[in-house]
């Protein structure tokens, strides 16, 4: 039978065809090494990739190894050499009082916002949502995330304050709200407002596990007999419980170090860390840069502890999506 077109063979192959007197076909590629503009531009593709990732290390460097090896040495750094003064302040009543209040702060706003950003995040970018939903809210949470520090104080006062817009509607409504004992200036007060950037990031940070959840999944459990509780029991929640508890690390870790909004909105009243921080470098209540300084190695170690615990959930959940 006559084939369609030439057969390229193998150099043995054209050895022996040789020397039964048959000349083979040639590829027009044998022997041709690459196109030199190929080489020239795979040359500059990996020099160029090479030069990245070398900016990155030196932009990981110059601002986060070396400013956190500054805080390790100055911490434990006094006047006539090394000290444990400063680390020791840190067990004061004073300071243990911010650390406990950032850490309640932070573990508050995490969970609160890591369960109504997973429902949120469910409803809006679940398979079975219209696609207009799945827009607005994704939109939004990109904003909202990212709306912190001072407006988002200002804001808040002019909505939940002792005269916010929403207080005295509620006051007309026959509704006093600050009567139950709530003050936008208190720490459930701080709460409300940490929720309003806490929850749009974990809709942002969970929806990719919430839209990994498999349709066919669901019908396997419906086909068993799996009630809608069963299937959340036995076989969603355990598939988003690594998912969700790494989004509240993060969360948590989100909150920890946030210092404008809270001092916007309390004027540093509510002792937290970040704004002890602040007061001793600027030395509004006294200016100790190597107290600062420990201050700040502690926020790192309890940064380090969450960021540790982060990363064995995404060891876990790596494992489960192979």
């Amino acid at each position: 039978m006559a084939e369609d077109g030439p057969h390229l063979m193998s150099s043995p192959d054209r050895a022996e065809t040789a020397a039964a007197g048959v000349v083979p076909a040639v590829s027009p590629t044998d022997g041709l090494a690459p196109p030199m503009g190929s080489r020239l531009g795979d040359g500059l593709a990996r020099a160029l990739q090479r030069l990245l990732v070398a900016a990155f290390f030196v932009y990981i460097v110059a601002f986060l190894l070396l400013p956190s090896a500054e805080v390790l040495v100055g911490a434990f750094r006094g006047e006539h050499g090394l000290t444990l003064r400063y680390v020791r302040e840190l067990l004061t009543q004073r300071y243990a009082t911010a650390f406990a209040n950032s850490v309640e702060l932070s573990l508050v706003t995490a969970l609160i916002g890591g369960v109504c950003g997973l429902a949120i995040a469910y409803l809006a970018v679940s398979p079975r949502s219209p696609h207009w939903l799945r827009t607005a809210v994704t939109s939004f949470s990109g904003v909202a995330a990212n709306f912190a520090g001072v407006p988002l104080a200002f804001a808040f006062v002019s909505t939940l304050g002792t005269m916010g817009l929403l207080t005295l509607w509620l006051q007309r409504m026959g509704f006093d709200l600050y009567a139950t004992g709530f003050s936008l200036f208190s720490f459930s007060g701080l709460a409300v407002t940490y929720l309003y950037f806490q929850i749009p990031l974990m809709v942002i940070i969970i929806s990719p596990a919430v839209q990994a959840l498999r349709r066919e999944w669901r019908e396997a459990a419906r086909n068993l007999g799996a009630t809608p509780w069963q299937y959340w029991r036995y076989v969603g929640l355990p598939i988003l419980m690594p998912s969700t508890l790494a989004a509240m690390v993060l969360l948590f870790g989100n909150a920890f170090a946030a210092y404008a909004t809270p001092y916007a909105l309390t004027s540093g009243n509510i002792a937290l860390v970040p704004i002890e921080i602040g007061n001793v470098l600027s030395g509004n209540v006294m200016s100790s840069p190597q107290l600062g300084k420990a201050l700040a190695l502690g926020m790192i170690a309890v940064m380090a502890l969450a960021m540790g615990a982060y990363a064995l959930l995404q060891r876990r959940i790596s494992r489960w999506q192979r």
